[in-house]
């Protein structure tokens, strides 16, 4: 059973590299890796020809011009081959039986009667090349789950139709892509579940290139768009989507009208003091 990994990747060859290795040496050998550089200027191009003369599995795509990420994954996913597909960040690596065994649990489950919308794992938190922890996330996450939090983190695998049955990735969202297009996994496709295995090398060392970092005008952006889609009739979704603007892990700090805005939505204490709490943070 062949299984397509894709990967985008823009000017970090030497981190792709080891990404390439991780999903070219795992256990279960019928797998098909689509690399799709997206504008890199760091010789990617020419490594990804020259590497792929060596392993038949490497596929790829060798852009000129930066589109994003979004654009580079749905054209992997619409190359992809394989009956199952799964993705990749050049920055991360996969434990080598990783394919393996979410191939044999989606088989499990299926022969139980359970038919999942997709699986993901447990994660290995790298910073600066050390191990931090490992993930301890949920056993199942559902849509509403992720009105309130990721919990799926930033990778799945599931059968390509359900891919592009879902409709790919929204190449116009500013940030939240992950997030958003997992919503509509779960919205057609039913519950994600977990396979309880860190199979995942997920690096999340301080770098000036992540979302964390980037415009807070992205970031509101993104919720506007998301929670106009998937939380339209539901005010209580929407306050949960607005305090996940505000998190620390962003850095934005509410205003008076964010204030005001979380309030009119309707009366939610606990809301409300994480809200506070974030306006008073220090910077």
């Amino acid at each position: 059973m062949r299984v397509s990994i894709y990967i985008p990747t823009h000017n970090r060859l030497d981190l792709l590299k080891k990404a390439i290795d991780s999903a070219l040496q795992q256990t279960h050998a019928d797998v098909e890796v689509i690399v799709v550089n997206d504008g890199s200027r760091d010789g990617t191009d020419q490594y990804l020809i020259d590497r792929a003369q060596t392993d038949s599995r490497l596929l790829y795509i060798n852009k000129t011009t930066a589109e994003g990420a979004p654009k580079a994954r749905n054209a992997a996913i619409k190359m992809a081959t394989g009956a199952f597909v799964t993705g990749l960040d050049d920055d991360d690596a996969f434990e080598p039986t990783r394919i393996e065994a979410f191939i044999k649990y989606w088989e499990l489950l299926t022969g139980l009667g359970i038919q999942p919308a997709c699986l993901y794992s447990q994660d290995v938190i790298i910073a600066n090349g050390l191990k931090v922890r490992t993930s301890g996330k949920r056993g199942s996450v559902s849509f509403s789950d992720l009105i309130e939090f990721n919990y799926i983190g930033n990778q799945i695998f599931a059968p390509k139709e359900h891919f592009m049955g879902a409709g790919l990735f929204d190449e116009s969202l500013p940030a939240w892509q992950d997030l958003e297009f997992f919503m509509r996994v779960l919205a057609k496709y039913g519950q994600a579940y977990l396979l309880d295995l860190p199979t995942q090398l997920y690096d999340d060392s301080p770098r000036g290139d992540r979302i964390s970092v980037k415009s807070e005008k992205k970031i509101r952006d993104a919720f506007r768009i998301v929670s106009t889609k998937h939380a339209s009739q539901s005010p209580r979704g929407q306050q949960l989507l607005m305090l996940r603007v505000f998190s620390p892990f962003y850095g934005v700090r509410p205003t008076f009208r964010d204030i005001w805005e979380f309030m009119r939505l309707g009366f939610w204490p606990q809301g409300m003091l994480r809200l506070l709490r974030e306006a008073c943070r220090k910077a």
